[in-house]
């Protein structure tokens, strides 16, 4: 394969005949179609490389809360499934409660539309698209390098391209983020199935999702509605792979959703990077999953991946402008500084919740179904008009609250609960990815599955699960959010 050649001739004569681009974007997930398109609104040549073709699936819920919606490009039309109004939200399969919203709270779409139209986005800026393309390496330094301003991506053909800069988004078991040095805290697996369901299943779902706290620490599983489709999904921290399987058998079931092909099972890693990870290495950026980058309670990651990819493109411009490593340093430091006063706040806060829900899921579920002000706050989160971070920062009695939970566990280190999930040396590589390939047939070594006592009250029958009957008897209708 040889390399391309621009119409207007090579960027940089140092670099003899070889084409040099300005910004090449590794992954053309939603981090890296927003960094592409990003660098190519600014004026720059952007080459997006991705190794699979496009549409391709993805193991995710689609959820597009508020944030997501406002880091979208001008005249970008979701191409939502649903329009989510109601919420169920249940304990491990009991004491079900359904709150609603007058307004949107959030919207549903499929991963393989909605990745291909922000690349068509990136395309329309400018950007050059190649698919199929595999990266097995950058490098800095080296015969390959021509000068100290330019960064060799190595495909896996044998293939070098040149670039100015480069944004690392080629997700959780990126190459880009072992080359920056990329650490984690936290590491989950995820199982998730589309069910395709007859119109009468279908309809009872139509605007309301589930959202089950599960029987392991920090896990829940979700039911997404889309059109004909149920995407069902349950996560937990890895090493409970056999626990994980059961949980995801037994919500499924419990749903009645047993009797049902799934079209895919699917399983998946995430990963998020501790307080200290690295964003950065000499002309090198990472964003969304590849720096670690996703919300570590919810573990929510397209709302980061738009974020942080923007920020990514924009700065990787800066990078790419800059004449020396000095120059090139601080541009990248500047990056890391708008994604750890931005993106680190929320993450930070993100940490502290999931440690509370480990510990007290059912005083979380309690709250969520039974103070108004709880419930407003969740709308508000995922509307967009409001952030979790910003609530504990403003709202008194939010911070007293996580203050006093803070001194009764450790939170001070990683995210989430120190190391929870992370093996030892871990190293954001594409082996270690091998877990979330077997992740469907859990092949993991069972993990110790604690029980949680504020999930076992007395003389409280299990609910039904049932898709039209998700309100516990004897509980009121929740108001509304006007």
């Amino acid at each position: 394969m040889t390399a391309h050649v621009a119409d207007d001739g090579p960027s940089d004569e140092e670099a003899g005949d070889a084409e040099v681009w300005d910004v090449v974007v590794v992954g053309a997930g939603p981090a890296g179609a927003s960094a592409a398109y990003a660098a190519a609104v600014a004026g720059r040549r952007v080459l997006l490389l991705e190794k699979s073709e496009l549409p391709r699936y993805k193991t995710c819920g689609g959820g597009i809360i508020g944030p997501s919606r406002d880091c979208l490009p001008p005249g970008f039309e979701l191409p939502l499934q649903d329009r989510v109004h109601a919420v169920t939200f249940s304990l491990d399969g009991r004491f079900a409660r359904t709150r609603r919203s007058r307004k949107m709270l959030f919207g549903l779409i499929n991963r393989p539309e909605f990745d291909a139209q922000l690349v068509e986005h990136a395309q329309k800026a400018g950007a050059e698209l190649r698919t199929g393309v595999t990266v097995t390496r950058v490098e800095q330094h080296g015969p390959a390098v021509p000068d100290r301003r330019t960064v060799a991506v190595v495909l896996a053909d044998g293939e070098t391209v040149l670039a100015r800069a480069v944004v690392g988004a080629d997700g959780s078991a990126s190459r880009i983020g072992a080359h920056v040095g990329v650490k984690l805290g936290q590491v989950d697996l995820g199982l998730e199935a589309e069910i395709p369901v007859p119109p009468s299943v279908a309809e009872d779902w139509k605007g309301r999702v589930l959202i089950d706290w599960g029987p392991m620490p920090g896990s829940y599983g979700w039911v997404f509605p889309k059109g004909d489709t149920l995407t069902v999904g349950v996560i937990s921290a890895r090493g409970e792979g056999a626990a994980t399987k059961r949980y995801m058998e037994d919500f499924v079931a419990r749903l009645g959703l047993s009797g049902f092909e799934p079209t895919i099972s699917s399983g998946h890693l995430t990963r998020c990077r501790t307080d200290d990870s690295p964003l950065s290495r000499g002309r090198v950026l990472v964003c969304g999953d590849a720096a670690g980058l996703l919300e570590p309670w919810t573990r929510e990651g397209i709302s980061y991946a738009l974020r942080s990819g923007r920020l990514a493109g924009e700065w990787a411009v800066r990078v790419a402008e800059a004449n020396d490593a000095v120059d090139a340093r601080r541009q990248a430091l500047n990056y890391a500084f708008a994604i750890k006063a931005g993106l680190g706040v929320e993450m930070a806060v993100g940490r502290r919740m999931l440690a509370v829900f480990e510990r007290r899921p059912g005083l979380l579920h309690a709250t969520l179904t039974g103070l108004r002000p709880a419930w407003n706050a969740f709308a508000d989160i995922t509307r967009g008009s409001a952030t979790l971070g910003g609530m504990v920062r403003s709202n008194g009695m939010a911070r007293r609250a996580i203050e006093i939970l803070d001194k009764r566990m450790d939170t001070s280190t990683g995210v989430g609960p120190v190391g929870r999930g992370v093996g030892r040396q871990e190293k954001q590589a594409p082996e270690a990815d091998r877990e979330g390939a077997k992740a469907s047939g859990a092949t993991e070594n069972a993990g110790t599955t604690k029980d949680l006592a504020t999930t076992k009250e007395s003389g409280t029958a299990r609910d039904s699960g049932t898709p039209g009957s998700s309100e516990t008897s004897g509980t009121p209708e929740a108001p509304e959010v006007v």
